[in-house]
């Protein structure tokens, strides 16, 4: 090969060295930083663009899209003195190239840092039983922190999440017999209200049993009262018109009223169940003489046919005569 063509492979090959320093492709999602001599001049984005070859040079590929970063597990002692290990995760993205490039020195081991200390920090300030219950709470303290302490670097914090919270076993175990404990004190607290209530109810509803037997039995015996006076009243009305007729000098009246009583007092004795047979002396003409007054009203009120009827069938009687009255047995035939 003479030297002529020598020459021209060389010029082509300054020329492609050339041309693929002067032209930078950007993926989409990257942003690079552009140096001239050492210094930052401006930001190439995504796409296609030239820059001055030997005088200008791709500084730092910077992603911008947002990004994820692992926060390791931290041991932290909580405000009652509970030691916890905790870890979690946390979203970022970079908003200005320059600042991410040139503020601060290891974007994602400084960010990782930072959550790290204000973790440790927010989640020491807590109690134990706050610390488990409020994770949006402790996420949300760290990411405000985070995210105004990362603001000079270009960066924005989207988000923070704490993955797991582990005390101690012995904690745990103590957290369970509390957690029980507590269950089993409402158990009985619900326990015993509803034994007092079921006694309210039972009380309640004895003492209206007795009200109701109390106004049960003021009502009987308000009817059996206003029964007695009515009884009263009507034998006094008949005691009063036999007085009226005795003083008027009808005696048959005083023989019907003696012999109507006399009459219902030997059906009672009769009827007893305290004995079997009942002896008792009987003055038969007694008894005919009141029958044969009776029949004296009827006639005197109805008149001869009326009383004939009343009259009585004279048969012998001889002064006294033992009668024989059967009532029921206590428990065989009659004697």
């Amino acid at each position: 090969m003479s030297g002529t063509g020598i020459l021209v492979l060389v010029v082509l090959f300054v020329a492609v060295l050339v041309l693929l320093s002067t032209i930078k492709i950007v993926p989409q999602g990257y942003n690079y930083t552009v140096e001239n001599f050492g210094r930052y001049t401006r930001t190439l984005t995504p796409g296609l663009n030239i820059i001055v070859p030997f005088i200008e040079r791709v500084g730092r590929k910077l992603n911008m899209m947002e990004q994820v970063l692992d926060v390791p597990t931290q041991e932290v002692i909580t405000r009652d003195n509970a030691s916890v290990a905790a870890d979690g995760v946390a979203f970022y993205q970079v908003l200005d190239a320059a600042a991410a490039a040139y503020e601060v020195s290891g974007l994602e081991n400084a960010i990782l840092n930072l959550v790290m200390t204000n973790l440790r920090s927010v989640m020491g300030s807590m109690d134990l039983d706050d610390l488990l219950s409020n994770r949006d709470a402790i996420s949300e303290k760290i990411l405000r922190v985070v995210d105004q302490a990362a603001n000079s670097w270009g960066i924005k914090i989207t988000r923070i999440e704490i993955k797991d919270i582990n005390p101690p076993k012995n904690l745990v175990d103590s957290m369970a017999r509390q957690m029980m404990a507590e269950r089993e004190k409402r158990a009985e607290i619900l326990e015993a209200e509803g034994s007092r209530n079921a006694a309210i109810l039972r009380a309640e509803g004895e003492k209206q049993s007795q009200i109701l037997q109390a106004e049960g039995r003021r009502d009987a015996a308000y009817r059996e009262a206003e029964g007695r006076e009515r009884l009263a009243e009507a034998e006094a009305t008949a005691t009063r018109l036999v007085s009226d007729a005795i003083a008027a000098g009808d005696v048959q009246a005083i023989n019907y009223f003696v012999a109507q009583k006399y009459t219902e007092a030997l059906g009672k004795l009769a009827s007893a169940p305290n004995q079997r047979v009942v002896l008792m002396p009987l003055e038969a003409s007694s008894l005919i003489g009141s029958i044969a007054g009776i029949g004296e009203l009827a006639r005197a009120t109805f008149g001869d046919d009326a009383a004939a009827g009343a009259r009585p069938q004279a048969g012998p009687t001889a002064g006294k005569s033992r009668t024989r009255v059967p009532t029921a047995p206590y428990g065989g035939s009659e004697g």
